[in-house]
């Protein structure tokens, strides 16, 4: 999704993945074949590299222990990795699941809002902002943690019609957290300009220059086709998690 959209004359991108991955003839890339667990291998990534974006690790709830392994540990070795490395900045994707159990009576959910998260999945994400926040403030790294809400092509429901980041505001997003000058630490939030929107604060990500663009409101007829307005008294609309909240999710549920 993102590999197009970070594409600059003036840019290499050093895609790294646990599966093999071929650089795009035409396109300044270069793979590597690694997992974010491995240090000596995430350090090697890491050399002579500008700043690193964080995206790997388990994308939803599962048992602690691999959370605990893929999303905790190697977030940690992601920043570790690259303060060895020497790279001045790290981009980590969080997630609205950080701060998951933040009730609708109190949207709009601020900037730097204290962790509630709402499974061992969100746990991970709270406890990546505080690697990133010791990094920043022990080493003078640059740390954005971005607490991304519903990142996919298109909206998939009718919770997305508020929480959607659309494809090309992503790319516009994790842009300007590659260039806006010396940021330092800072917690945003990935959304884009959605018509039925206003759950968080876009303050500190407009601050780093992005200004998202696109509006789920352009599916609303296709997700929801008997009405697109979000009713309050929804559990789904309860939490900022949404079914990331729900008892099936319990610890005894999981594998």
């Amino acid at each position: 999704m993102l590999r197009s959209r970070l594409a600059r004359p003036d840019r290499v991108l050093r895609l790294l993945d646990v599966k093999p991955l071929a650089a795009q003839p035409g396109r300044a890339e270069e793979a590597v074949t690694a997992s974010v667990t491995d240090m000596s291998a995430m350090t090697a990534a890491c050399a002579g590299a500008d700043a690193v974006i964080h995206l790997g690790g388990i994308p939803s709830e599962a048992a602690w222990d691999g959370i605990l392994e893929v999303n905790i540990h190697g977030t940690y070795t992601v920043f570790e990795a690259a303060r060895r490395a020497g790279v001045p900045r790290v981009v980590f994707a969080s997630s609205n699941h950080a701060v998951g159990f933040f009730p609708r009576t109190q949207f709009p959910v601020p900037d730097y809002a204290f962790p509630a998260p709402d499974t061992y999945y969100g746990v991970s994400k709270a406890a990546g902002e505080a690697i990133a926040a010791l990094y920043a403030r022990r080493y003078g790294m640059d740390a954005i943690c971005v607490r991304i809400l519903s990142c996919f092509e298109q909206p998939r429901n009718r919770r997305m019609l508020a929480t959607w980041l659309s494809p090309d505001d992503a790319g516009r997003l994790l842009d300007a957290c590659l260039t806006a000058p010396s940021p330092g630490f800072r917690v945003i939030y990935g959304v884009s300009a959605n018509t039925q929107g206003g759950w968080v604060s876009l303050d500190e990500a407009r601050a780093l220059g992005y200004e998202p663009r696109d509006d789920a409101e352009a599916y609303a007829d296709e997700v929801a086709p008997d009405g697109a307005d979000l009713d309050p008294a929804d559990p789904v609309f309860r939490y900022l998690g949404g079914e990331f909240t729900f008892p099936d999710l319990d610890a005894g549920n999981l594998d």
